[in-house]
């Protein structure tokens, strides 16, 4: 990937500071906004009792001196030089306090900046299309959202309330200089900070490089360790622990590598900076000196050149780590708002209605679809669900099968064609209302690392545990929960790994229970379980779906005999279409498919009739290998 050019990294970091503006400066908060006025007055404030204090130390040392012309006319009780360093130090204990305060009143206008910004990329993450999050990453998303929210805070506090008084007590400090020491220690002082800011610039500069390679190593690092452990039973299966440590490894030996190089440049930057204020200050000092020698400046004046010159070290180093912290924080969020950049691929139409469900009929009509413009997934496919009865869609795998209901969800949209339901094209509905009459049982029950119950009030966030209960027990699901030591309140664990495959679908059917749904979507819903269990789960998904306009994605065929009508697909085209008996006296391809799920299904019972024999020790023969 070719680097950006610096004209495009000053678009992106402006781009960056204008996006973040609203959060510093919200509009319908005016409480924060007064906070950011009342922390900049104190931090302002408290720049011009530092730049006093400095005075007093002048004085002080000019009264020791034994040169009290040198000391302005004080009240009484400060003329003393002891009372002249006690007040150097209250006015810096005051400044102490301001910055306090000032930090203070800013807290919450940095933690609301935060949440705002964390919550918005949240939002729009869920409402980026199902392709976008299939083609990234769960773990790098992850990663770069959590930096990015980390980062937010120091760009946010660092650009508002540091760098505009830094800039005024470099002002205070030359006007000073200037009217009471002449322009050449100004022009010294100037020379001096603009070479410390060039140098520290074009060093962060250099280390924004190195810390973009750190990032991408580490993102790289969360995404294989995250994939790695939510495929845990995949890694034991194949017993590669030792693969994914090592691409584990090599990751992050990436990232150390890119690490150690950002601390060994971090030391050549703070040396450089050392060096330049270094050479800056010895060289004003000298003036200083001379003219203390020449009778033009007190003993109190070099001591005030040099405290002012200690003071201003310190907004130096600041804006040198102000700037350091802005450019990663930058590099931290640039992704993060790329991501918020992302255009939403299916939007509600301008003036888009809820969607009107009556009887509930479904109707697809001609309908063209393709993931990539090279292959095309249906083709011109048309069919039609009655209110309140049940289709089967089968086929061979990739014949575009699971396509349909992601179509039906409107994950995605269609290339030609329209979909229907209750002759209300879904593209000119809301999507909340759309996915709000559809419920889904799919063949791959994720669960949330969650109790039981709240995987189920997932279909209904507000129903009651009475509701909860009765959903339960209609999936069949109700006798196990009440075994469970915590009943409703057990744990499912990461993707509900503490369930088996049984379980977890009763767990997706009483959660589609609860939403009662007009429409009805099951998408290879029992093809992952074994034989016993299948018949189970099939039994409550006839309860769920009595009554329901049902759509049934099969590949075991014994699931769809009862249908009202099974449309077979081909290559994204309808092959065939009728009842069960109907395409079996076809003797088409649904009745070759029919053919060959018996005969393995017949394998699979007596394989299993012989672990039986075998078990309770009959001694199954087996004929030996023809292959040596």
């Amino acid at each position: 990937m070719a680097e950006k050019t610096v004209s495009a990294e000053s678009g992106s970091t402006f781009k960056t500071l204008r996006n973040l503006w609203p959060y510093m400066w919200p509009a319908d908060r005016g409480d924060l906004r007064a906070r950011v006025v009342w922390a900049t007055v104190l931090l302002v404030v408290a720049k011009l009792t530092l730049v006093a204090g400095p005075y007093f130390f002048k004085w002080a040392t000019d009264a020791l001196a034994g040169d009290a012309k040198s000391v302005p006319p004080l009240p009484a009780f400060l003329l003393a030089p002891v009372m002249l360093v006690i007040a150097y130090n209250v006015v810096r204990l005051v400044q102490l306090g301001f910055n306090q305060l000032r930090d203070a009143l800013f807290a919450r206008v940095g933690q609301y900046a935060v949440r705002q910004l964390a919550f918005r990329t949240f939002i729009h993450m869920h409402q980026l299309s199902l392709r976008f999050h299939l083609e990234r990453r769960t773990g790098g998303l992850s990663r770069i959202i959590e930096r990015g929210t980390k980062g937010i805070e120091t760009i946010v506090r660092f650009t508002v309330l540091n760098t505009l008084p830094t800039i005024l007590e470099f002002a205070l400090t030359a006007g000073i200089f200037a009217v009471t020491y002449g322009w050449k220690y100004v022009a010294v002082v100037a020379v001096t900070v603009w070479l410390y800011i060039w140098f520290t610039i074009r060093a962060s500069d250099w280390r924004i490089v190195i810390r973009r390679d750190m990032n991408d190593s580490d993102t790289d690092a969360s995404t294989k360790a995250i994939d790695s452990l939510l495929n845990f039973e995949t890694v034991k299966y194949f017993n590669n622990e030792s693969m994914e440590a090592e691409r584990f490894d090599r990751s992050m030996a990436r990232y150390e590598a890119a690490a150690t190089r950002i601390w060994t440049s971090l030391g050549w930057l703070n040396f450089g900076q050392g060096v330049i204020f270094g050479l800056g200050t010895v060289i004003v000092m000298c003036l200083s000196a001379l003219e203390v020698q020449a009778g033009t400046q007190t003993v109190g004046d070099f001591v005030f050149i040099n405290a002012m010159l200690i003071q201003l070290s310190v907004p130096l180093n600041f804006i040198g780590f102000i700037y350091r912290e802005i450019r990663q924080g930058l590099t931290d969020i640039e992704q993060m708002f790329d991501l918020l950049d992302v255009p939403q691929e299916i939007v509600d139409k301008p003036g888009a209605k809820p969607l009107v469900v009556g009887a509930g009929k479904v109707e697809f009509r001609d309908v063209h679809f393709s993931y990539d413009p090279n292959r095309k997934i249906l083709k011109g496919i048309s069919f039609e669900v009655p209110a309140g009865k049940t289709v089967a869609i089968v086929g061979p795998s990739g014949a575009g099968k699971s396509t349909i209901s992601r179509l039906l969800f409107r994950f995605y949209d269609i290339q030609g064609g329209k979909i229907l339901i209750d002759g209300q094209d879904i593209r000119d509905v809301t999507q909340e209302s759309l996915r709000a009459a559809i419920g889904m049982v799919p063949q791959d029950t994720v669960l949330f690392n969650d109790t039981i119950a709240y995987n189920i009030r997932y279909g209904r966030v507000d129903a009651s545990e009475e509701d909860v209960r009765k959903a339960a027990e209609l999936a069949q699901i109700g006798p196990f929960i009440e075994r469970l030591p915590d009943g409703y309140r057990s744990m499912v664990g990461e993707r509900g790994l503490k369930l088996s495959g049984g379980e977890k679908q009763r767990v997706a059917i009483a959660r589609t229970i609860l939403k009662a749904p007009p429409i009805l979507m099951l998408d290879e819903a029992t093809s992952a379980l074994d034989s016993h269990t299948e018949q189970e789960i099939q039994a409550a998904l006839d309860l769920v779906s009595k009554g329901r306009t049902t759509i049934v994605i099969a590949h075991r065929l014994s699931t769809v005999i009862s249908a009202d009508e099974i449309i077979v697909l081909q290559d994204g085209q309808i092959a065939e279409r009728g009842t069960h008996a109907a395409l079996m006296r076809k003797a088409g391809l649904y009745a070759s498919m029919w053919d060959r799920q018996r005969e393995a299904t017949e394998a699979e019972e007596r394989l299993r009739i012989a672990r039986e024999r075998d078990e309770f020790g009959v001694v199954v023969r087996r004929r030996p290998s023809e292959v040596s």
